[in-house]
């Protein structure tokens, strides 16, 4: 299958380049309009509330429509129009409003993206997700030098900037080969098979509470940053530091998927989150922050990209869609909810330093479960495989 894998390298870059736009600098642009901690945790909680509601139902649609490209288009045209409401108000509740609008397109962009790439390489026969997700790395790290320096002066720009990235992506997801929806021709698959996957679901649910901790991070490392003394400017750097970090990872990730069992890499994540997040506590000046942002490379890249991977290779082909909106459902929706909206309660009733000490914990907690229950899946298996077969990196 001849496809030139350029556009969606160039896809994703323009892809981060927005989310390092809506979401480095939301947080303080809210601030900027003068709403409170816990208020801007309402506001950032909300939309992965909607995102809960709005991840099957684009997965579903995906799966069913003749094709998934059709289903991305339509949510990247509805992202772009729905963030240009944003700097109509500053009313909280019209905020929210508009938020859930927003959210109920936008969440859902990165997994239908992933859905459609990889089956695209699958059809290819060759080619590197890793790789083409680089593209995204770059581009987030671009996006915030040069948007960490806009913001200084005119932060309300955010929105104008981020609906022409939306534009650029856009215009390259036209190019993408046509990729169907393999249960449109009448062949329902219940989205309740992926339940029955226990392996599956010990994965995701590792995931899930160490994107809890990351969620609380997205919400407030911005407004944590200022509070020690950082600005924008400098927030971007932080910014590119994180992004980069996840380089060595996306060049190795082929080798690392080959001879690292999967559970031993989430839960590598998993400590390295709470190393970070203890860190964060013991730094009394943002500069100190700079540093610890390379541990980000250990984290969230790690996290999205193999249960993306996983996903993909565990479902069956009239799920794929479902399974990653499944799973954005959880580390995008709930996770983030979780962890901004009470992230943003506990940081005014003890500081934004001592939630982050508390997100150490969780994550510490998650680690030592899980190692657990990847412990006992594997003995399971290891009684249940028939003598002569060899076991797969779990």
């Amino acid at each position: 299958m001849p496809v030139n894998l350029t556009y969606f390298l160039f896809f994703y870059f323009f892809l981060y380049m927005g989310n390092a736009v809506y979401g480095t600098f939301i947080p303080l642009y809210f601030q900027h309009v003068g709403f409170s901690q816990a208020q801007i945790g309402t506001l950032l909680s909300l939309g992965p509330l909607v995102a809960i509601m709005a991840q099957p139902v684009w997965g579903l649609l995906s799966d069913r429509a003749k094709t998934k490209n059709s289903i991305l288009l339509l949510l990247i045209i509805g992202t772009g129009l729905s963030v240009l409401l944003f700097p109509l108000t500053n009313m909280f509740l019209l905020l929210l409003l508009f938020i859930c609008i927003f959210t109920f397109f936008q969440s859902s962009i990165f997994t239908i993206s992933d859905a459609v790439t990889l089956e695209v390489l699958d059809k290819r026969g060759s080619g590197n997700f890793s790789l083409i997700r680089m593209g995204g790395t770059f581009g987030f790290a671009l996006m915030s030098i040069l948007f960490g320096l806009l913001a200084q002066k005119r932060i309300d720009l955010l929105f104008v900037v981020y609906t022409l990235i939306l534009v650029a992506c856009l215009l390259l997801a036209l190019r993408f080969p046509k990729i169907e929806g393999h249960q449109k021709r009448g062949k329902k698959v219940s989205v309740w098979v992926l339940f029955r996957n226990r392996k599956l679901m010990l994965y995701i649910g590792a995931n899930f509470v160490f994107q809890i901790t990351l969620g609380y991070y997205y919400a407030f490392f911005p407004l944590y940053f200022k509070e020690l003394g950082g600005d924008s400017a400098w927030l971007g750097w932080s910014m590119v530091i994180s992004s980069l970090s996840e380089v060595p990872f996306l060049l190795l990730s082929s080798r690392i998927f080959k001879r690292i069992p999967v559970s031993f890499i989430l839960l590598g994540a998993g400590a390295a989150a709470a190393l970070r997040w203890y860190l964060y506590t013991i730094v009394h000046h943002a500069g100190w922050l700079l540093p610890i942002q390379a541990l980000h490379g250990l984290i969230f890249i790690v996290l999205s990209v193999t249960m993306a991977i996983v996903i993909n290779k565990e479902v069956p082909n009239e799920l794929k869609a479902s399974g990653q909106t499944l799973n954005g459902l959880l580390s995008m929706g709930v996770a983030r909810i979780i962890g901004s909206f009470f992230g943003g309660i506990t940081s005014e009733a003890i500081g934004m330093r001592q939630t982050f000490f508390y997100n150490s914990i969780i994550a510490t907690i998650c680690i030592v479960i899980f190692a657990g229950a990847f412990w006992y899946q594997h003995a399971q298996d290891k009684i249940k495989r028939p003598p002569g077969i060899r076991q797969q990196p779990q």
